[in-house]
């Protein structure tokens, strides 16, 4: 038996079988640990193929599959393969949804409602050599990356990072992002950086910010220096090239929470909001607190656009469901939903499948928006 082919094989096929099927969190315990074996094969499945068949050659090579034990390792690697083309096909399945919740949530014509000068980089094609080579090569040659810039008193937790066109275009669209990690860990260049890095190459000014963490901090302190992010962009943001007067927010999981919180709470309105796995519960845990999303609905709540995985075992679906509800049947603006074929939580790391074109969709969205305020 060659144990060295086996365990990879089995490492595999372990991981395939959690991004294929995790289970439900509140029917089995282990689900965290099935999210961690499993949310990278579930966007880049291409690189486990990649792994076994070169395990598979060198196994071969060395004369390791001599024997009954080790052709039935390589048939568990056929049947690991066969799983991973399961894994691409509902990655591809996104653009189907994506349209069809654009469609929705802005109407059937959007299209044609939308500025064609702003139309012109809509992307249909996927880029597929960056997915299938190079899906952790995520900048961008065109994209200056300002790092560290101070916005408020509190050191590291006040620091925010630039992402801005090598041209430094005057008066652009900005979108400023929050990262996740629970409101207890993350960091500001982890989450959705092909997000940010393809907004910048087409001219945007992209913001990601630090924020507070618990502990010791508290609500609100974490939604404070979201606000308080969002008031420097404003303030000195032309430094940077940006137009005050066009600004999104953004955030993954509970960065989804805070630009959610932010959009719906802060002073001066914000153009609109995008909510990628979002968490949208209190931060008590009870979904009446104020620290809630769904606490501060309300009718003049911008144009919103959220994301979820089907099949996240961190923050579970039904959550964005019900919240998505709620919102629709309050709010005076657009809420487009798209709930991702087997999407788990964190699939905004990669250039992958799904979240190019969760991309896409984010920027017909952000074009819509514009297109009607001008």
């Amino acid at each position: 038996m060659p144990i060295g082919y086996l365990i990879t094989v089995l490492l595999a096929a372990v991981c395939t079988a959690l991004a294929i099927r995790p289970p439900h969190p509140r029917r089995s315990g282990p689900f965290r640990l099935s999210y961690w074996l499993s949310y990278q094969v579930n966007e880049v499945p291409f690189v486990v193929f990649y792994w076994l068949l070169a395990a598979t050659l060198l196994a071969f090579a060395q004369g390791d599959v001599d024997s009954v034990g080790g052709w039935a390792v390589v048939g568990l690697a056929v049947l690991t393969c066969l799983g991973l083309a399961v894994v691409v096909r509902r990655a591809l399945l996104a653009r189907s949804v994506v349209d069809r919740a654009l469609a929705d949530g802005l109407g059937s014509e959007w299209r044609t409602e939308v500025d064609p000068a702003l139309a012109n980089g809509f992307r249909r094609r996927l880029p597929w050599g960056r997915i299938l080579f190079a899906p952790w090569r995520i900048r961008h040659r065109d994209v200056e990356h300002i790092s560290n810039v101070s916005y408020g008193p509190v050191g590291e937790r006040n620091l925010l990072d630039v992402y801005r066109h090598r041209s430094h275009p005057a008066d652009a669209p900005t979108l400023v992002y929050f990262h996740g990690g629970g409101f207890r860990s993350g960091r500001k260049h982890r989450e959705a950086r092909p997000l940010l890095y393809r907004f910048a190459s087409q001219g945007w000014v992209c913001i990601s910010a630090n924020y507070r963490l618990s502990p010791p901090a508290v609500f609100p302190d974490h939604l404070d220096d979201a606000k308080r992010v969002i008031a420097w962009a404003r303030e000195h943001g032309r430094d940077y090239g940006v137009d005050p007067t066009t600004v999104f927010l953004a955030g993954s999981s509970a960065g989804g929470h805070l630009a959610t919180m932010a959009a719906f709470t802060f002073d001066d309105p914000v153009a609109g909001a995008i909510s990628l796995y979002g968490y949208y519960g209190g931060l008590d845990d009870d979904p009446a607190s104020d620290s809630s999303p769904s606490s501060q609905v309300h009718a003049d709540a911008p144009p919103y656009f959220a994301t979820h995985g089907d099949q996240d075992t961190i923050v579970i679906v039904e959550d964005a469901r019900r919240f998505v509800d709620q919102l629709r049947a309050t709010s005076d603006k657009p809420v487009v939903y798209a709930e991702l074929p087997g999407g788990q939580h964190s699939f905004d790391l990669f250039h992958s499948i799904r979240f190019e074109i969760v991309v896409d969709g984010v920027e017909a969205f952000a074009a819509w928006v514009r297109s009607r305020a001008v």
